[in-house]
């Protein structure tokens, strides 16, 4: 990818795009394409085509997506496979169609089985039913990340995607209901704090184990291999270590001074028990991720609060 490049990048606003964004800055590009959905809507084909046309990028990076928690994925399950579906494949057709040779999709671990052999390595994509709570995000993802993998193989175009973990950061949703368990986790715990409410209620059994990685690393990811002659259509973006949901709650409790207690709703659901990703192969190409929780979670915070 060279500095140069008409580079497209889709849902800058976003906690990718925008972390994405930042970083294109920092490293110095300085065609970088944006749209707003007033300008462009995504879901809208004729839309997208004519956008696509009219600027003819070198590179298209896809973070655009609609996103959610558990709760919002088990309630809008129609709009989530609906619109990232639209999403997908206008953006990532569209550009085949006019001659866009680089693009990069974005995926998710969650497109794995709900019962996998651990780590997640690439190749254990369909080979097992998929986690309920997010089946509709998790197949407009396959979707997506099929596509490219078709248009690549047929056509030898450098069309791949990158499956990251739970990722937080700068430009979280803090949405009381339809946020990921992170940045649900930091507002309750805030509130709490702020209200002197004597317990703060977490769903589920605190027992699954999830995955995280800092949104600054993803984006440093998503660079690094645009930059590369990679082989590969599919690869993991992972932190390599997990954390139980019940001691995720404890360290953000202790980081946000919070000292009431905390109590476990299990009438609620878990989700996957385990899902941690093997990045192997990414950080063979070079890549390794650098945030840990202990100093992600409280620049999070403090990027929250200072909005």
């Amino acid at each position: 990818m060279n500095k140069n490049d008409l580079i497209y990048l889709a849902g800058h606003k976003g906690m990718v795009g925008s972390a994405v964004y930042r970083l294109l800055q920092k490293q110095g590009f300085k065609n970088i394409l944006i749209s707003t959905r007033k300008e462009v809507n995504l879901t809208n084909q004729s839309q997208v085509f004519e956008f696509i046309k009219k600027n003819k990028p070198k590179w298209v990076i896809i973070c655009a997506a609609k996103v959610g928690g558990i709760l919002a994925n088990n309630n809008y399950p129609t709009e989530f496979i609906y619109e990232n579906m639209m999403i997908n494949n206008n953006l990532i057709y569209s550009s085949f169609e006019n001659g866009v040779k680089n693009l990069l999709f974005l995926g998710s671990s969650c497109i794995y089985p709900k019962d996998p052999v651990l780590p997640i390595t690439e190749e254990q994509l369909l080979s097992g039913p998929l986690e309920k709570t997010n089946e509709a995000y998790a197949i407009a993802k396959i979707s997506g990340l099929k596509l490219c993998e078709f248009i690549n193989c047929q056509y030898k175009l450098n069309y791949f995607s990158l499956m990251p973990c739970n990722l937080y950061g700068p430009n979280d949703n803090y949405h009381p209901t339809e946020s990921h368990v992170m940045a649900s986790l930091i507002r309750k715990f805030h509130e709490a704090k702020a209200n002197r409410e004597p317990e703060v209620t977490i769903w589920g059994s605190g027992k699954p184990m999830r995955e995280f990685l800092y949104v600054d690393d993803l984006a440093r990811a998503i660079i690094h291999c645009c930059n590369l002659s990679n082989k590969n259509t599919i690869l993991n973006v992972g932190s390599g270590e997990e954390i139980k949901i019940i001691d995720l709650a404890k360290l953000i409790k202790k980081i946000i001074g919070y000292n009431g207690i905390i109590k476990l709703d299990n009438s609620k659901p878990d989700g996957v028990y385990r899902k941690l990703i093997d990045s192997s192969k990414i950080n063979k190409l070079g890549w390794k991720n650098e945030t840990s929780l202990e100093r992600g979670i409280p620049l999070s915070i403090k990027h929250w609060l200072n909005l």
